[in-house]
């Protein structure tokens, strides 16, 4: 029997590990070369043209790229901070029904009151009205269609 010490125990055990059945698929894959981050969040929604102006003016953002494809028109919205979001539209008319199992999408601010009015304005509903709570100043508003908004500044 052979006996291995120091650097060559090592090899052999990497290479009897790399040749064992059913082990390529637990090793490691390379890892990303993009940082993580929350790059953009989806909202399927009845009316894009009212729903796309409403993020517009409520919350100043703009119009990246619009996607016509045959099942759907996909609007990608972004600002100079944050997430992009994009408005997906389907051709066939399916009815939208939100659920209970998601939360709201938020948004950082310096001045939560007057994001707030400018949703307000924009035709949102509010659901909380802005308030201090400890050292944040939030509030909740509801989109055109039914999605819950969060504004938050944090000191």
């Amino acid at each position: 029997m052979k006996t291995y010490n120091g650097f060559g125990l090592i090899v052999a055990m990497a290479v009897t590990l790399a040749l064992a059945p059913g082990v390529q698929g637990v090793l490691a894959a390379p890892a990303d070369p993009m940082p993580l981050g929350l790059s953009f969040l989806k909202f399927t929604v009845s009316d894009l043209p009212t729903m796309q102006a409403f993020y517009q003016k409520a919350f100043g953002m703009r119009q990246q790229k619009r996607l016509d494809n045959p099942a759907n028109t996909e609007v990608i919205l972004t600002s100079d901070k944050g997430a992009d979001l994009a408005l997906v539209y389907y051709k066939d008319n399916r009815k939208v029904v939100l659920g209970n199992a998601n939360g709201p999408i938020g948004f950082y601010l310096k001045d939560v009151d007057a994001a707030y009015g400018r949703a307000m304005a924009a035709g949102a509903v509010s659901r909380t009205a802005p308030r201090s709570a400890g050292n944040a100043r939030v509030a909740v508003v509801v989109d055109p269609e039914g999605h819950d908004i969060e504004l938050l500044h944090l000191d």
